[in-house]
């Protein structure tokens, strides 16, 4: 594989497993240095330790904590000296069943993960320099295609990623030119994290996808790559739906 991105940093926040450690390792195969966050610390190290020696760190946090964010953009400006690329992966769904019913409180700490942190992240990146470093700047939220059309059982999660489609294009207008913002909407992608929706019934659920399959991270981890990169130069302000073919069939996650 060639070396794209070589010379640029990048965090990707979610990253000790599925479609963020996915991210992280498309990014250091390109020849990005990259930064790993996630809540669990013996996971992250795992995954830290799982890509090419010397391209990766690892910083353990809550995606929500502020001091979190501060610890990683520190760490990231004085062993890298500064900041290219932002994945804003990091996201929660710890709840199931009609939004009528979902306890507030819940309803609270999605939102506030899902959306208010993304933005956290990007602004703070900015005041650490995102896109001075001579590159440009690249942020990629993770949104959802169930952002676009409600899915049962889990409507609250894509009230929360319509929100992150809607703040990609906002930033976008915003950051240009100095930083692009886009956004990947993956369906049904094989994780732990997605698990509840296809576990038992795989065949059944990708029936509905016209490409016969449920997605897999690297499936995600190449568009982001495409994004982040030089060939998407002028792709700002854009949500980049994955979903083999689901929408476009009438479907839903």
């Amino acid at each position: 594989m060639t070396t794209p991105l070589h010379g640029r940093t990048a965090i990707v926040t979610g990253a000790s497993r599925g479609i963020g450690l996915a991210i992280a390792a498309r990014l250091a195969a390109e020849g990005a240095r990259v930064c790993l966050t996630a809540r669990h610390a013996d996971e992250l190290d795992e995954a830290v330790a799982s890509l090419p020696e010397g391209s990766a760190i690892g910083v353990a946090g809550a995606a929500d904590d502020a001091e979190h964010r501060n610890a990683v953009l520190d760490r990231v400006v004085s062993e890298f000296g500064g900041l290219d690329i932002l994945v804003n992966n990091a996201g929660i769904n710890p709840v199931y069943g009609p939004v009528a019913e979902l306890d507030l409180g819940a309803a609270r700490k999605i939102l506030e993960v899902n959306v208010v942190s993304t933005l956290a992240w990007t602004q703070e990146a900015l005041r650490r320099g995102l896109g001075e470093g001579g590159h440009g700047g690249s942020v990629v939220n993770l949104s959802s295609v169930t952002g676009a059309i409600p899915s049962p059982g889990i409507g609250w999660y894509g009230v929360t990623k319509a929100a992150v489609a809607h703040l990609t294009t906002t930033l976008a207008v915003e950051l240009a030119p100095r930083v692009r913002v886009n956004a990947v909407a993956p369906a049904v992608v094989k994780t732990r994290f997605a698990r509840a929706l296809y576990e038992g019934r795989e065949e059944e659920v990708a029936g509905g996808y016209p490409m016969g399959r449920l997605g897999v991270p690297d499936d995600v981890a190449g568009a982001v790559a495409f994004l982040v990169g030089d060939d998407a130069s002028w792709i700002t302000g854009q949500v980049l739906t994955l979903d083999g073919g689901l929408l476009g069939a009438g479907g839903a996650a």
